[in-house]
């Protein structure tokens, strides 16, 4: 028997039927994902002629009374609790203490990268007045928060640091021109009062990629 072609237009469903079907595909791909899913992949199962963002809004509308929600995350959309219900989740998995999985020295180091990114070791030293350790920067690698720049034009031309989509994710962002001023990173718990050195980062990040 031969498999027919995955039909995406549905041009012979009335629109109603055709938009419902559409939202439930689109849910069902958000849902199945632990990763945020872009716009291509949307395009690969509802068709090039869907108003994919229109989709998305009546999804999240739909899902106004549910314990979770569509977000914006690292340049797609991403299915995830709402955050009123964090502490819930962490005591059905027998998570005690605050949700905080960086030190504070990581946190300090993890956030000069995010906001002078591409920045090399040496410069968050100078920022922190303290040397930042190759163990340091080899956890947050291996965590998948942080990845190699291009190699700066200093002396030796060390290589620069970035963040990554996961470290979009995990704070929840579309892009870096959505990172929080540092009052927003302390009161959610991320960083210290004050954190020595951060007063110097600059409040409204450029997005390299723009």
């Amino acid at each position: 028997m031969t498999e027919q072609p995955f039909d995406t237009d549905l041009a012979e469903l009335a629109p109603a039927d055709r938009w419902r079907i559409w939202m439930a595909r689109a849910e069902a791909v958000l849902f199945a994902s632990a990763e945020p899913v872009d716009r291509t992949i949307l395009v690969r199962v509802l068709g090039p002629s869907c108003p994919i963002d229109l989709v998305i809004e009546d999804i999240a509308a739909a899902l106004s009374d549910r314990p979770y929600e569509i977000a914006r995350v690292a340049g797609g959309w991403q299915m995830r609790s709402r955050a009123a219900f964090a502490q819930t989740i962490r005591t059905a998995r027998g998570e005690t203490g605050p949700d905080r999985s960086l030190n504070p020295r990581e946190a300090l180091v993890l956030a000069s990268i995010a906001y002078l990114q591409p920045v090399t070791r040496a410069a968050i030293g100078r920022l922190t007045g303290r040397e930042v350790g190759r163990d340091l920067i080899g956890r947050l690698h291996r965590s998948g928060l942080i990845a190699r720049g291009p190699r700066s034009p200093e002396p030796g031309a060390p290589y620069t640091y970035v963040t990554t989509p996961a470290f979009l994710a995990l704070f929840g962002l579309n892009a870096l021109r959505d990172l929080p001023d540092l009052e927003a990173l302390q009161d959610a718990g991320l960083l210290a009062p004050e954190p020595p050195g951060l007063d110097a980062l600059p409040l409204a990040p450029e997005d390299p990629e723009e």
